[in-house]
């Protein structure tokens, strides 16, 4: 499921309240488990046994709880419940599934079920897990490997080469310190050299002032005017001031930053894939909706909202 999408929560407050009791200690429980045996390399993993959804693991007041059944309630653990082992989170999720089927029981009995809030928010959550199958279903499982790769190599298409470059810096409190180096740069002298000797940038200070491969506005802006200005094997004839003091800069090299790769970025591309089909599905049903806000400011507000994705 995209993190763009969720769906509605299981029963949030009975789940966090029947689980109260482990999050109160959880450190305790890791310090008083047995140590795990460790186990032998050579030794061959069993497959895990496939599990009948439809399998009874308890019942309540005579009605089946089933291990799909188990399986949501596992799934609605928080996050805070993640350092249990498998056995635990199962025996903690088995109990909150109980104590929901018996305070759902009872609050039937108390009519409940009949309260007309209740009964508008019982509708919200099953329209909002609705929708999150059509979006799971209707849009995520559609998506193709060919559609993906080919929105990977749209973005690569449509976005204009950067230059980056490799460049070494001096840095030090005034110009008169900067102007003298320059002069000495003049002279032959290496740069790597008198940058070790009088760079006050410490990470400067044994790597002859490298500061690697950078692109435009990366760094503060009259050094990235002056660098980018820079051809390669000169260096600033002129101290060039910053916030941080004044640099005398040599430029390295230059190159044309390379796109990412594919393997790097797919995950992005799907998201991106996802958004649009998505964004394209709900517009089209929009159109074939009747839709009436009598509130015309409110309306207003939604217009522009929906106008902007």
């Amino acid at each position: 499921m995209s993190l763009l999408f969720r769906r509605a929560s299981l029963a949030s407050l009975g789940l966090a309240f029947g689980l109260s009791a482990l999050s109160l200690s959880p450190l305790m429980a890791q310090e008083t488990a047995p140590a795990p045996a460790p186990a032998d390399a050579a030794a061959p993993v069993p497959a895990a046994a496939p599990v009948d959804p439809n399998a009874v693991v308890a019942t309540v007041n005579g009605q089946p709880l089933t291990e799909a059944d188990l399986t949501l309630a596992e799934g609605e653990l928080s996050q805070q419940f993640a350092q249990l082992s498998p056995e635990q989170r199962r025996a903690a999720a088995l109990s909150a599934a109980i104590e929901i089927r018996v305070m759902a029981a009872k609050a039937v009995t108390d009519g409940l079920d009949k309260d007309p809030d209740f009964q508008r928010r019982m509708a919200f959550l099953q329209q909002r897990a609705l929708h999150g199958e059509m979006v799971e279903k209707g849009v995520v499982a559609k998506v193709t490997d060919a559609e993906v790769r080919a929105r990977y190599d749209q973005e690569i298409a449509s976005t204009p080469p950067v230059n980056e470059v490799h460049a070494r810096h001096i840095l030090v409190k005034t110009k008169e310190e900067a102007e003298a180096i320059i002069k000495q740069l003049d002279g032959g002298g290496d740069f790597q050299k008198l940058a070790n000797e009088h760079t006050s940038d410490p990470s400067g200070k044994t790597s002859g002032g490298d500061l690697g491969w950078f692109g435009p506005g990366q760094m503060v802006p009259e050094f990235d005017k002056a660098a980018f200005a820079l051809e390669v094997g000169k260096y600033t004839e002129q101290p060039v001031q910053s916030q941080f003091g004044w640099h005398v800069i040599k430029l390295e090299d230059k190159r044309t930053k390379q796109p990412p790769a594919f393997d790097d970025v797919k995950d992005q591309a799907k998201q991106a894939v996802i958004r649009d089909k998505y964004f394209a599905l709900v517009k089209s049903l929009r159109a074939g909706a009747k839709v009436e806000i009598p509130d015309a400011k409110l309306k207003q507000a939604v217009d522009t909202m929906e106008a902007g994705k």
